[in-house]
C-alpha cells in the first residue's frame, strides 16, 4: 500500500529539518569566528607590550589610548582597538597605536620585536606618541611590512640601517623625531612610494641611493640639516610627484632636470641656500607642475620667461629673489590657474601697478603678496571702474612705500586679509574699510595714521556683526580715546593698539568681546584710570604695560580661566601681591614690574608659571624655604608638558605673538614668542630679606634668575647648582655671606653672573664660565679668592711682592720659614729654597695676602682649597 503523508507527520519532520539546517548554517557562519580567534601567543605578546609602556597623562585632545580596550578575556581580532587580523588565518597583520599617548623606550627584547609572535605584520603605525630612545635594529625582522609609520615621537640617535632591508615597504614615515647623522642606504627598497624624514636633525648630502627608487612618488626631506648640492639627474625619479626639501642648507643651482619629470606636480625648496640663476630647462609640453616654491634662497638674476609655460601652476612663490633687473610682470599673465602668487622682496627697481594687476586676467587668484617692492596704488581709474577689478581675498603690501590708503580696495567685497603695515600712510583710516563684509585680518601697524573715520559719519551702513577677527594698529600716531566703534567688532580675537598716544580709560564696552577676544595689547599709550572689573573673560593675553593706570588688579580676574599672560609693567598700580592669580590654571607669564606693589608675597603655587617679573616695586618680608616647591612649569616635567603640547597643537594664533622686555645678562632684552620657550624669575629691586629659599633649586628649567638689589642675607643655597639650564644669574647688591657654592661651577650654560656688593668670601668656583666673567661681577666682596678670580681680575689685582706679607701662623709654620731662611743663606741651596717656597705658595695660600682684597685669611683647610669642579659641555 502506498504510504501517504498527513499534516501530523509533516510537522515533526519539518521541525527537525529546520534544526539540522540551522546547525549547518550556524557552523558556516560562526565556525570561522570560533576557529580564527586571536592566537594565544599573539594575544599574550600584545598584552605584554601594553604593560611595557605607560599612558601619559593628560592625554591631549584628539588622542585616544587604544590599548585601554586590550583585555585578556576578549578577542584581540574583534574587540581590540588598533589590531587588524587576517580574516582567514587569524594572524595579526596590522597594529595601529597612533595617537595613544604611549611613552617609553623600545629595547631589543621588547615583546613587539619578538617577531615569532607578530611575524606577519604588514602595517605598523606608532605615530603621535611619546616613544623615545633608539629603534632596535631587529625591526628588519618584520620582513612583511609594507607600511611603517614612526612619526611625531621622540626617537633619537641614528636611523637604523636595517630599515633599508625592508624590501616590501611602500610607505615609510620617520618625520617629527630627533634622528641625527646621515640617512642610511635605502636604495634596495624598490617598492617604496612614500618617504618622509622631515623635522629631524639629519645631516650630510642628498642621499644618492634614493635615486634608485624609481617607484617613489612622494619624497620629503624638509626641516633637517642637509648640505651640498642637489643631484643633477633628479629625473631618475621618473614617478616623482611631490618633492619637499625646504628649510635645509642645500647649495648650488636648482637642477633643471626636475622639470623633465612628467609626473611632478609640487616642488618646495624654500629656505635653503640655493644660488645661481634660475633655469627651468626646455619645457616642450604643458607642465603638470601646480606648486613651485623656491623662496628665501640666494638666487640672482631675471625670472625666466619660460615660467609662463607652467600653465597649471596654482601656487607660485618667488619671494626674496634677487632679480637686480626690471621685472616684466606680464610673464605671469598666462598663469590663469594661479591661486597664490608671492612676489615679495624681488629687489627690483620696477614699480608694480596694483590696479593693473588687479585688472589683469588672473581671474582665479585669491592671494597676492607684493611686500617689499615699490607698489603704486594711485590710479586715474574712476570709482566706477574699480568694480571691474579682480576680486581678491588676501593682499599683502607691507613695506611698499605707499603714502595713501589704496582706494581701489573699497570694491574688494571678497577681501579677508589686508596687510598695509610698514608704509608711510598718514591721515585717518577710512570708515568704509569696516563695511567690507568678509574682512577678517587687518594690519595697519608702523604707519603714521592719526585717527579712525567712523562709518556713521560717512553715512555708510555699519554691519552690526562684522567678521573682523584680527585688528593690528600698533606703532602709529593715533590720539584721543580708543574709538567706541571698535567695540562693535564683536568677532575680534586679537586687538593690538600698542605704541600709540591713546588716552582716557579702557572702554568698558569691550565687555562685548567676552566670548571671543583672546589677545589685547594696549601697551605704550597714555591710558589712565583702573583696570575694568567685568570684561575680558575670554582673554589669553592682556598687556597694558607702560601706561598711567592706577588702582588695584581686580579680583574678578580669577574668572579669566584662559588667561596665560598678564603684563601691567610701568604703571602706577598700588596693590599687594595678587597671590590669588595662582588659581588660574593656564597662567604662564606674570609681569608686575615698576609699579607700587608692596608688602610680602604670600605663599602661592604657580604651577604653570614660566616667567614672573616683580622687579622695581616695594615688596618686602622673607620667602619661606619651600616657596618654589610647586612651581612645576619651571621644572623639567612642566617644561616637557608644554613642549609636547606645542608639538601637537602648533601655533593656532599665527597673527599675534606675545613679547616682553626682560632684564637678561645685565641688559634689557625684548623677547618675542615668549610662551613655551623661555623661563625667567626676576625679584630684583625690592626689599626682600632673609635667606634665599633652598627650593629655588627645584626650578631646573630656569634660564634667567635675578634677585639683585634686595636685602637677602645668609648663604647662597647650594641647590642653585641644580639649575642646569641657567644662563643668567644676578644676586648682586644684597647682604649675602659665606661662599659661592662650588656646585655653580658645573653650570655650563651660565654665561652671565653677578655676585658684586655682598659679603661673600671663600674660594671662587673653578668652572670655565667663572673664568670668563668681568672682574666687576665679584666687586666689593672682601673675602673672595682663588685661581678663577686671579684670572678675571688679573689686570686690576695682579699680585706684587709688596702685597705678600707673612701671616700669623702656628709654631711649626714659623719653624718652616726659619729653615727656609737658613737654607737660602747657602749658595748651593738657593735653587732648593726657591722650589720649596714655590710649593708653599701653591699649597699654603692662607699664609699669604689675598691679592684681590688684601685682607688676612686663616684656617682654610687643604681639602677645601683642593676642591675641584666637573665641567659639562660648553653652550653652543
Amino acid at each position: 500500500m502506498k504510504r501517504s503523508w498527513n499534516s501530523t507527520s509533516i510537522i515533526p519532520f519539518t521541525f527537525y529539518s529546520l534544526i539540522f539546517l540551522f546547525n549547518l548554517h550556524f557552523r558556516d557562519v560562526f565556525g570561522v569566528a570560533t576557529e580564527h580567534l586571536c592566537r594565544p601567543e599573539q594575544r599574550d605578546a600584545l598584552l605584554e607590550l601594553k604593560k611595557e609602556f605607560e599612558i601619559k597623562k593628560p592625554c591631549f585632545d584628539g588622542l585616544h589610548p587604544k590599548t585601554v580596550s586590550w583585555e585578556n578575556n576578549s578577542d584581540c581580532c574583534t574587540y581590540w582597538d588598533g589590531v587588524t587580523c587576517n580574516a582567514k588565518t587569524g594572524e595579526v597583520i596590522g597594529l595601529d597605536l597612533s595617537r595613544s599617548c604611549l611613552q617609553g623606550q623600545f629595547h631589543s627584547n621588547t615583546s613587539l620585536f619578538r617577531v615569532h609572535n607578530l611575524r606577519f605584520l604588514t602595517t605598523l603605525d606608532l605615530s603621535y606618541n611619546y616613544f623615545s630612545g633608539q629603534i632596535p635594529s631587529s625591526i628588519e625582522d618584520f620582513s612583511h611590512l609594507t607600511t611603517l609609520d614612526l612619526s611625531k615621537n621622540y626617537f633619537s640617535s641614528w636611523i637604523p640601517s636595517s630599515i633599508g632591508n625592508l624590501s616590501h615597504l611602500t610607505f615609510l614615515d620617520l618625520s617629527g623625531n630627533e634622528f641625527v647623522g646621515e640617512m642610511p642606504y635605502f636604495g634596495s627598497m624598490n617598492q617604496l612610494t612614500n618617504l618622509n624624514v622631515d623635522s629631524n636633525e639629519l645631516t650630510g648630502v642628498f642621499p644618492l641611493s634614493l635615486l634608485n627608487l624609481n617607484q617613489l612618488s612622494d619624497l620629503s626631506l624638509s626641516r633637517n640639516q642637509f648640505t651640498g648640492t642637489l643631484p643633477s639627474n633628479m629625473s631618475s625619479l621618473s614617478n616623482l610627484e611631490y618633492f619637499e626639501a625646504w628649510d635645509n642648507a642645500f647649495t648650488g643651482a636648482l637642477p633643471s632636470s626636475f622639470f623633465a619629470i612628467p609626473s611632478l606636480t609640487s616642488i618646495d625648496l624654500r629656505k635653503n641656500q640655493l644660488n645661481g640663476s634660475l633655469d627651468f630647462g626646455n619645457i616642450s609640453s604643458p607642465a603638470t607642475l601646480t606648486v613651485l616654491d623656491i623662496s628665501n634662497n640666494n638666487f640672482m638674476g631675471p625670472i625666466p620667461r619660460s615660467i609662463s609655460k607652467f600653465i597649471n601652476l596654482q601656487d607660485l612663490d618667488l619671494s626674496h629673489l634677487n632679480t637686480q633687473v626690471p621685472v616684466d610682470f606680464s610673464i605671469f599673465m598666462n598663469l590663469k590657474s594661479l591661486l597664490l602668487l608671492n612676489l615679495s622682496h624681488l629687489n627690483t627697481t620696477t614699480t608694480i601697478d596694483l590696479n593693473a594687476l588687479l585688472s589683469s586676467h588672473l581671474a582665479s587668484i585669491y592671494s597676492m603678496d607684493l611686500s617689499g617692492n615699490h607698489v603704486s596704488v594711485t590710479s586715474k581709474t574712476s570709482a566706477v571702474d574699480y568694480h571691474h577689478s579682480q576680486l581678491i581675498s588676501e593682499l599683502y603690501l607691507s613695506g611698499c612705500g605707499i603714502t595713501e590708503f589704496p582706494k581701489l580696495l573699497r570694491s574688494q567685497n571678497k577681501m579677508t586679509n589686508l596687510d598695509i603695515s610698514n608704509n608711510k600712510i598718514k591721515g585717518q583710516v577710512p570708515g568704509w574699510l569696516w563695511t567690507l563684509p568678509s574682512l577678517i585680518f587687518v594690519n595697519l601697524s608702523n604707519n603714521t595714521f592719526s585717527g579712525f573715520e567712523r562709518p556713521m559719519e560717512l553715512g555708510l551702513p555699519f554691519i552690526t556683526k562684522p567678521s573682523m577677527q584680527y585688528l593690528v594698529g600698533s606703532k602709529n600716531n593715533f590720539t584721543g580715546k580708543i574709538p567706541s566703534f571698535i567695540c562693535a567688532l564683536r568677532s575680534l580675537i586679537t586687538l593690538d593698539l600698542s605704541g600709540n598716544n591713546f588716552n582716557g580709560t579702557i572702554p568698558h564696552c569691550m565687555g562685548n568681546f567676552k566670548s571671543t577676544l583672546s589677545f589685547l595689547n594696549l601697551r605704550q599709550n597714555r591710558l589712565g584710570g583702573g583696570l575694568p572689573k567685568n570684561i575680558f573673560r575670554s582673554l589669553r593675553s592682556l598687556d597694558v604695560g607702560h601706561n598711567q593706570l592706577v588702582g588695584k588688579i581686580p579680583r574678578s580676574f580669577t574668572r579669566f580661566s584662559n588667561l596665560e599672560v598678564l603684563n601691567v609693567e610701568n604703571n602706577g598700580i598700588n596693590d599687594t601681591f595678587p597671590f590669588w592669580l595662582s588659581t588660574l590654571k593656564k597662567m604662564q607669564v606674570l609681569v608686575l614690574r615698576s609699579n607700587a606693589f608692596h608688602g610680602p608675597i604670600h605663599h602661592a603655587s604657580f604651577r604653570t608659571l614660566r616667567i614672573i617679573d616683580l622687579s622695581r616695586n616695594h615688596f618686602n618680608g622673607t620667602l619661606p624655604s619651600n616657596y618654589f616647591e610647586n612651581w612645576s612649569a619651571m621644572s623639567s616635567l612642566g617644561a616637557n608638558e608644554d613642549r609636547v603640547k606645542e608639538k601637537y597643537m602648533g601655533d593656532s594664533f599665527r597673527y599675534y605673538h606675545d613679547s616682553m622686555v626682560l632684564m637678561n645678562k645685565g641688559v634689557e632684552m625684548e623677547l618675542v614668542r615668549i610662551l613655551n620657550i623661555y623661563t625667567a624669575l626676576d625679584f630684583s629691586e625690592n626689599k626682600f630679606e632673609g635667606e634665599i629659599p633652598r627650593s629655588i633649586g627645584l626650578l631646573k628649567e630656569l634660564y634667567v634668575l635675578n634677585l639683585s638689589s634686595n636685602a637677602f642675607t645668609g648663604h647662597i643655597p647650594s641647590s642653585m647648582g641644580n639649575l642646569s639650564e641657567l644662563e643668567s644669574l644676578d644676586v648682586s647688591q644684597n647682604k649675602l655671606s659665606g661662599e659661592i657654592p662650588q656646585e655653580l661651577g658645573n653650570l655650563s650654560y651660565l654665561a652671565y653672573m653677578n655676585f658684586s656688593h655682598n659679603q661673600l668670601g671663600g674660594l671662587v668656583p673653578g668652572g670655565t664660565q667663572f673664568r670668563r666673567q668681568n672682574c666687576s661681577s665679584f666687586k666689593d666682596n672682601p673675602g673672595l679668592y682663588g685661581p678663577s678670580l686671579d684670572e678675571v681680575c688679573v689686570d686690576i689685582h695682579a699680585p706684587t711682592p709688596q702685597q705678600h706679607e707673612p701671616l700669623e701662623s702656628e709654631e711649626e709654620d714659623e719653624e718652616v720659614f726659619s729653615w727656609i731662611a737658613a737654607a737660602i743663606g747657602f749658595g748651593p741651596g738657593i735653587a732648593l729654597g726657591l722650589t720649596i717656597g714655590y710649593i708653599l705658595v701653591c699649597y699654603k695660600p692662607e699664609w699669604f695676602m689675598n691679592p684681590f682684597n688684601g685682607n688676612k685669611r686663616r684656617g682654610r683647610s687643604r681639602s677645601s682649597i683642593a676642591r675641584s669642579t666637573k665641567l659639562k659641555k660648553e653652550p653652543s
